[in-house]
């Protein structure tokens, strides 16, 4: 198994954000598209949103949630080919509105409007990333009901590193008429360009069709990009937003993380899991916390998985203080939650220019001021780092074990970076 650090992105930054940019990867010919989109939040006036999009009252629209939710057409939720005053009226008799969507549940904030496309055919086309390829998906069977014609998609693998322009496209696009293959091969070129460029993981467009002039038109748009290439991509990415996922509520403690991390050059970073959970991550680097938790689930601990998140970039000791102050707080939490220890694992892997003595200070500044809840919670202390400065840190790291008297296990880049989930799940199974 493999996990990527995906952050979905709305519809209407998808398409903003195509719109901008497609262009630039595509060869020898330019594409023809023409997305118009606009965004309607609860602090949206929408009276003044025509002399914005002349389009809003010139041309029959579409109007959807765009919540990073899918199934809209069958919950009810699209109106089509509908005038300005009926799109109006449709936002604010949802906006506000609490549905349930499978097991979340969660009130309809933010709507997406665009022209109303007319079409015939209606396709189904999506990239995903895996671990040694990228693989195409596509199928002449797109719309609401394309999983009920899932044995129509066909894959056309793009191993890493291999130019999309040596893999051939066109032939394999079954069902499209012969005199729009060509078209559509060229479309799905420029968009892998785009995607590998903007370092997208996964992106699916259902459905995809040809508008009356013959173009390429996205009428639904799904994508999510890799949280670990933001520090390259903050220009490329444009003000994209990163909403939370369709019914849940952010945790006070992502919100003070996130309110740190806009206050520092540094990285600091943290999704809560499953607070109840007996593995905690305090991890430096954003490709370490990856490792880290592909590794946790590997060996089957998943659903004890507690956090996911990083510290990366040099924070200074106070930066690190209160980041780690932060996850140790929670991981302390209830210590009568279960009979069994929990484990916290404070790790990372050679660092280029992060002082690991000077972010340990921090670390062990939370750590001494929770010493009595880390006690009671029967916490064990796993701690892989190298880098500059390593060994003082790892020689703090132990004289702190001794002087809290809890169980704090050290190791230095001699030891395999992920070895510690090991040492640790075995300690936490133990206690089970």
């Amino acid at each position: 198994m493999i996990t990527i650090p995906r952050k979905k992105i709305r519809e209407f930054d998808a398409k903003r954000l195509l719109q901008a940019n497609l262009n630039r990867y595509a060869n020898p010919h330019p594409i023809q598209l023409s997305l118009e989109c606009a965004l309607a939040t609860p602090e949206t006036d929408l009276e003044a949103l025509p002399p914005q999009y002349a389009w809003l009252t010139a041309k029959k629209l579409v109007v959807k949630p765009d919540q990073l939710f899918t199934r809209k057409g069958k919950n009810s939720l699209v109106l089509l080919n509908a005038g300005w005053e009926e799109a109006k009226k449709f936002i604010r008799e949802n906006q506000g509105k609490e549905i349930a969507m499978g097991n979340a549940k969660g009130e309809l904030t933010h709507f997406l409007i665009e022209p109303f496309i007319e079409h015939e055919d209606e396709y189904f086309l999506a990239i995903v990333s895996q671990r040694e390829e990228d693989v195409i998906l596509f199928s002449e069977k797109g719309g609401v009901d394309v999983e009920e014609h899932w044995n129509k998609v066909i894959q056309i693998p793009v191993p890493i590193g291999t130019p999309i322009e040596q893999v051939e496209i066109a032939s394999q696009l079954n069902g499209v008429p012969p005199e729009k293959k060509a078209r559509l091969a060229a479309f799905i070129k420029a968009l892998y360009r785009y995607y590998a460029d903007f370092d997208y993981v996964y992106m699916e467009m259902n459905p995809l069709a040809f508008d009356k002039q013959g173009n390429v038109v996205p009428l639904g748009f799904v994508a999510e990009l890799d949280d670990c290439a933001a520090f390259k991509n903050e220009a490329k990415w444009a003000d994209t937003a990163f909403p939370q996922p369709f019914g849940r509520t952010p945790y006070p403690e992502e919100k003070f993380v996130k309110e740190l991390d806009a206050q520092t050059g540094a990285s600091l970073k943290l999704t809560i899991l499953n607070p109840n959970g007996r593995i905690w991550l305090l991890v430096a680097g954003g490709g370490a916390s990856v490792i880290y938790t592909d590794t946790v689930v590997d060996l089957g601990y998943g659903l004890e998985l507690a956090n996911y998140g990083e510290y990366s970039g040099d924070p200074n000791e106070e930066e690190t203080y209160q980041y780690a102050k932060t996850i140790i707080d929670l991981a302390t939490r209830n210590p009568k939650q279960e009979t069994g220890n929990r484990i916290l694992l404070i790790g990372g892997g050679v660092a280029n220019f992060t002082d690991v003595a000077n972010t340990f200070k921090g670390i062990i500044r939370a750590l001494r001021e929770y010493r009595e809840k880390l006690q009671k919670t029967h916490m064990r202390i796993f701690v892989r780092r190298g880098g500059p400065n390593y060994q003082e840190g790892l020689e703090n790291m132990r004289a702190l074990g001794k002087e809290l008297g809890i169980p704090i296990e050290v190791y230095g880049p001699e030891t395999h970076m992920t070895n510690i989930v090991s040492l640790a799940v075995r300690q936490l199974g133990e206690k089970k």
